[in-house]
């Protein structure tokens, strides 16, 4: 019976969200941080060997099974970048502002606009599971050179769903966990959870 989860992270916010996911079905959620572990190398270039890579690590290191998450922005006529370089796409240090600022650069002369957000997020019983559970999210939309809304993070200010007419960061935590890539990722991980290991 599965009671107690790592977080292969130390992001305040995705331990808040996994923690709501998860406390209904009696699972306690601890950062890997709080366990003294130390970051996953990623030195992959797909989400799903990074994510990967991040929950076998942490069960490793906790001997307790573990959940990870990779995410990021993958833009049409940039071939899929920033894909996995989302965080550190304008360089290692850099931020949300300069990252924002080279995607921007780079969409100026491209007509095609479209881009969507991915997130895989992975569970590991064990560090050598060969079963991980893996579960995917993705959320349509497009680059827009207009800057929009102060909620969100990343590239939400320039993200433009035209099906809801708004930019992600004009959108309530609640209405983008209902249609994020994260939010439906998380669903989909819960149903996983419940269906292999409860």
């Amino acid at each position: 019976m599965l009671n107690k989860i790592v977080l292969a992270s130390n992001n305040k916010k995705k331990m808040k969200e996994m923690n709501e996911l998860l406390a209904p079905l009696g699972i306690e959620v601890v950062s890997q941080g709080s366990l003294n572990i130390p970051s996953a190398e990623e030195p992959f270039f797909t989400f799903i060997e990074n994510s990967l890579t991040k929950s076998r690590h942490a069960s490793k290191k906790s001997g307790l099974p573990a959940i990870a998450d990779d995410s990021g922005i993958c833009v049409d006529a940039l071939q899929g970048a920033p894909g996995v370089f989302s965080a550190r796409f304008a360089g290692e240090d850099a931020d949300d502002e300069k990252n924002n600022q080279k995607l921007l650069e780079l969409m100026k002369t491209q007509n095609n606009k479209r881009a969507h957000y991915v997130c895989v997020l992975t569970a590991v019983r064990s560090a050598d599971d060969p079963e991980p559970l893996i579960a995917v999210g993705r959320w349509e939309g497009e680059v827009s050179q207009e800057r929009k809304g102060a909620g969100g993070f990343g590239y939400d200010p320039y993200f433009l769903i035209p099906a809801l007419g708004k930019h992600a960061a004009e959108l309530s935590a609640e209405e983008k966990n209902a249609v994020s890539h994260r939010g439906k990722a998380m669903q989909q991980m819960k149903e996983l959870i419940i269906n292999n290991w409860k």
